[in-house]
């Protein structure tokens, strides 16, 4: 007579793999979607560092596009002694504005009606993260033609800290034609796949999450960026432990 089968109850860690809960399968879809996302930043990033190298290729026939509004030298500076020293330094706080009309002017609606106002133009000043990186590569003697103000910011309805330059009257604004030379190589390809993810991210709002995933938390990543609050400043931060302690003290 045949032997019949008989079969115990198995315990779940005597099976050859492991079952995933509930929670923990959660957790897998997050990871997954969460390294999808930074594989789609990381290709972001690389196909405009690609369009970024693409180079620049001049024109047979330059053409002209509208107005360009930039700072120069004035006519008592530029007979100055010190006058190379401003212009390599306007170089770097330069900000020209382009517009299709000579005016400059801006068209703002105001209770029903519309007017025409003049576009502010100010120097370029620096936060202080630019401060401290100084991709502008300022010397010490152009750094110490800046100081430190805090301006109110509207937007974000808070107190910025910016280094501001504090001779702007030896520069002035100067309206001239605006020229084309040179225009940049384009590739459609690289267009269209960049445009892709654009449209991907911006669609389904990833733009937060990235960061999130990236930074932590954006707010209080941006805000420590942009701004720098008075009471969390350091006095003693970038000074060496032996210092004397004279060092410390303005006297």
């Amino acid at each position: 007579m045949a032997k019949l089968n008989t079969y115990s109850p198995m315990d779940i860690h005597d099976l050859p793999y492991r079952l995933k809960s509930a929670r923990r399968k959660k957790r897998l879809v997050k990871e997954a979607f969460d390294k999808k996302l930074i594989q789609i930043n990381e290709l972001q990033d690389k196909l405009n560092s690609e369009r970024n190298a693409l180079p620049w290729i001049p024109l047979e026939k330059p053409y002209r596009k509208g107005w360009k509004r930039e700072f120069v030298l004035t006519a008592k500076e530029k007979r100055g002694s010190k006058a190379d020293f401003f212009e390599t330094l306007l170089s770097k706080i330069n900000s020209p504005v382009y517009h299709y009309d000579e005016t400059f002017q801006v068209k703002k609606k105001r209770r029903m009606t519309y007017e025409y106002l003049n576009r502010p133009q100010f120097l370029r000043d620096f936060s202080p993260y630019n401060w401290r990186v100084n991709k502008m590569m300022l010397t010490d003697e152009e750094k110490a033609l800046f100081e430190r103000k805090e301006i109110w910011h509207e937007l974000y309805r808070d107190w910025e800290v910016r280094f501001v330059f504090t001779e702007p009257w030896r520069f002035e604004l100067a309206i001239k034609p605006h020229f084309i030379y040179q225009v940049k190589l384009s590739d459609e390809l690289l267009e269209q796949q960049i445009g892709e993810i654009d449209n991907h991210i911006m669609n389904y709002n990833l733009w937060p999450h990235i960061n999130k995933i990236l930074r932590g938390n954006t707010y209080k990543y941006w805000k420590t960026l942009f701004f720098e609050q008075p009471k969390y400043i350091n006095e003693f931060k970038n000074k060496p432990k032996y210092t004397s302690k004279e060092a410390y003290f303005d006297y």
